[in-house]
């Protein structure tokens, strides 16, 4: 894939969706709090400070949960480290939220949970494919939270090249704009002509393209020869459909990795970072945030691109595509 490497690369921030997660990623709370404690601690100690979640991160009772061990956690640091944090949590368009104050409950409740640390708010996916008309009146009153001053910036996520001009022109009839979108974006996510029409968009515009889901749930981080099988069986049934097609690309990702010294995960977030988007990958320990921040201290040369794009652009098959995300 074409990519805007050439300009200045992007930050890399990382992502909680596991916090809270039993059915993905077998959270269990009196094993995992401690850890994710010392998982934040070490992100910002490491140099990260772009944090994704969001008001339905944390299956059944647990829902929210992402957000509360987050205000908690930004809570007990030190002003120093708080400061300059940009904390961004994206709101449900669940079909009961309807009207221009449908996420206003919502968004005061995350912010609770959050502790008042929150920066920008995002609307989590775009109901352009079903129920367009509830989308317009829901941009509408997270414009207005920016406008009345509740939360700083505003942003969107699952949402394509034909919504989010639609979406960036409304709101530049009130003085606003978009500062980010997040889309999936790895060497295994789906849809590369869509993906790379956003990326262009989104450069013209000023901005900001989170890719989630950079690793590919993981995928992307095991060598060829040393993978383990997950937990969960959500996980398991991916990585056997994606393990073999992604072979030959993850020999590649490998081999950069080991010519250089670095992970695995690494050579994955200066991919996206070398095509124009900031990757937010989840962490749920220390040594992965460590090794997420040391992404930051190198780049990929465009022979190595070229090589990964060449293996990506053969590989069979591909992350299912969010069933939300809009044209």
């Amino acid at each position: 894939m074409a990519g805007s490497g050439s300009g200045p690369l992007n930050e890399i921030g990382f992502g909680t969706w596991a916090w809270g997660n039993q059915l993905i990623w077998d959270y269990n709370p009196p094993e995992d709090d401690e850890r994710l404690a010392a998982t934040f601690n070490q992100a910002l100690r490491s140099g990260l400070r772009l944090i994704d979640t969001a008001d339905s991160y944390g299956t059944g009772r647990l829902n929210g949960r992402s957000e509360l061990l987050l205000g908690e956690f930004i809570e007990a640091q030190p002003e120093h480290l708080r400061r300059g944090l940009m904390v961004a949590t994206k709101l449900a368009p669940f079909p009961w939220r309807l009207g221009r104050r449908g996420l206003e409950r919502a968004f005061h409740a995350s912010r609770k949970r959050l502790k008042g640390h929150l920066n920008r708010v995002q609307l989590h996916w775009s109901t352009a494919r079903y129920a367009p008309w509830q989308e317009v009146d829901l941009l509408d009153g997270l414009a207005d939270l920016v406008e009345q001053g509740l939360v700083a910036e505003l942003g969107v996520s699952n949402v394509g090249p034909q919504r989010l001009a639609w979406m960036q022109s409304r709101l530049a009839e009130r003085n606003l704009s978009l500062r980010s979108v997040q889309v999936q974006c790895s060497l295994l996510a789906p849809d590369d002509l869509v993906l790379q029409e956003l990326l262009q968009q989104c450069e013209a515009l000023g901005i900001e393209v989170l890719a989630y889901s950079p690793l590919a749930f993981g995928v992307l981080s095991c060598p060829p020869g040393s993978e383990s099988e997950p937990t969960t069986w959500l996980r398991r049934r991916l990585y056997r459909r994606l393990l073999p097609a992604s072979l030959n690309l993850r020999r590649t990702m490998n081999a950069i990795a080991i010519s250089r010294g670095v992970s695995m995960v690494q050579v994955a977030l200066n991919w996206c970072r070398a095509n124009g988007s900031t990757p937010i990958p989840g962490i749920r320990t220390p040594e992965q945030a460590q090794d997420v921040a040391s992404a930051l201290t190198w780049t990929l040369t465009p022979e190595e691109k070229r090589s990964l794009d060449l293996e990506r652009k053969n590989c069979r098959e591909r992350m299912p595509a969010n069933p939300f995300q809009s044209r």
